[in-house]
């Protein structure tokens, strides 16, 4: 006996929404950007955020990849390491098969293991540590940034060949980031014969580093490397200053921003920090910033650059082989891609073969200076 389904009109028309909505999901090719969009590194996030939605935004406008618009995702994962899996799951939850990945080393070390696993090609435009790569060795996470040992031996180089100090303090936050490169700093400082006679951990969140200024001034150093993030430097800074240790301080990529305008103040005169090179200068990137400027967006900052390169690598990528994340992955390993960054060339981890640093003084009124 044959069982008849009476098939409704109501059920007609519902089950023609869900494959009109399934179409025009298919329409687009999602990208997660997953960043911190609350917390004191908001504005790391805003950076990548303006440098993916703006090269998301001019890919659309020449008609976006193989006929289909890119569609931006944009998740919170607030720089916090608990917040790592939670905000790649929903990366993988959106149904997005490709990323511009966290900002925050870590973040991004515990994250990278959802990608892998999930198979999502994924670009981080900020994460510099080491173990982002070394770690899993992964296949599906790329970089569009150098390391921090690329980046911590170009600083101490600058420190040795150029300042010559007499007497060095690193510092660092005891996370990830920031004590992975104030490592490579030290390390390469010993190496060309620098005395470090200081190498010294402080607490993120402390409001007052009274203490360790004491121990700098006693030790009667004549410049600080500080390996960590804006709000804790920009207090060192001002109470440094405040408290007559007027010395030279430098730091990585992680402390440079406005916010650290605002709490160093007048102090921030004379830091130096190493960044990447002013990619708004680099020739055939005129119409690029122009497209920052159209979208009243702002393209001078460490990761906006970035950002903007690991869209047009992931475009390029898709628009050559399709949307199958393996073939993707596969593509950018053996791919050389021209970017806003330049030349772009992976080795077999997903790293950067070369990323040009380059090295900023502030004034006071908070501008930076390439050198």
């Amino acid at each position: 006996m044959k069982l008849l389904h009476r098939v409704t009109p109501v059920a007609m028309a519902f089950g023609a929404l869900l494959l009109a909505g399934a179409a025009q999901a298919a329409d687009t090719i999602k990208i997660g950007i997953p960043q911190p969009m609350t917390g004191p590194n908001t504005q790391y996030g805003t950076q990548i955020q303006a440098g993916a939605l703006t090269a998301i935004e001019t890919i659309n406008a020449q008609g976006g990849v193989k006929g289909k618009k890119l569609e931006p995702i944009l998740i919170d994962d607030g720089c916090e390491p608990k917040q790592a899996v939670p905000a790649a799951n929903r990366v993988v939850n959106s149904g997005a098969k490709f990323a511009v990945a966290h900002a925050c080393s870590g973040v991004t070390v515990p994250a990278v293991n959802v990608y892998e696993q999930e198979g999502i090609v994924a670009i981080t435009p900020g994460a510099t540590s080491p173990l982002v790569t070394d770690t899993t060795k992964p296949h599906f996470f790329f970089r569009t940034i150098g390391r921090d040992d690329q980046q911590g031996p170009f600083a101490a180089r600058y420190i040795a060949n150029t300042l010559k100090p007499k007497k060095v303090a690193v510092l660092h936050d005891k996370q990830t980031y920031g004590s992975g490169v104030a490592t490579q700093v030290k390390e390469t400082l010993e190496k060309n014969n620098v005395n470090v006679v200081m190498f010294e951990g402080i607490n993120v969140g402390d409001s007052d580093y009274s203490a360790v200024i004491t121990k700098l001034k006693s030790a009667g150093v004549d410049l600080v490397y500080f390996g960590g993030y804006h709000p804790e430097l920009g207090l060192l800074l001002r109470q440094s200053r405040e408290q007559g240790l007027d010395v030279q301080f430098m730091g990585p990529e992680g402390t440079a921003n406005q916010d650290l305008v605002a709490i160093a103040g007048p102090a921030i005169e004379g830091l130096l920090v190493t960044l990447p090179s002013d990619f708004t200068k680099l020739p055939g990137n005129e119409g690029i910033v122009k497209a920052f400027h159209d979208a009243k967006r702002d393209p001078d900052g460490a990761f906006q650059m970035p950002a903007y390169a690991a869209v047009q690598i992931l475009a390029k990528s898709i628009d050559a082989v399709g949307e199958d994340p393996a073939k993707v992955a596969d593509y950018m390993h053996k791919t050389a891609f021209d970017t806003a960054i330049g030349k772009v060339e992976y080795d077999a981890k997903g790293d950067l073969k070369d990323f040009e640093f380059a090295v900023f003084k502030w004034d006071k009124s908070g501008k930076k200076t390439q050198l």
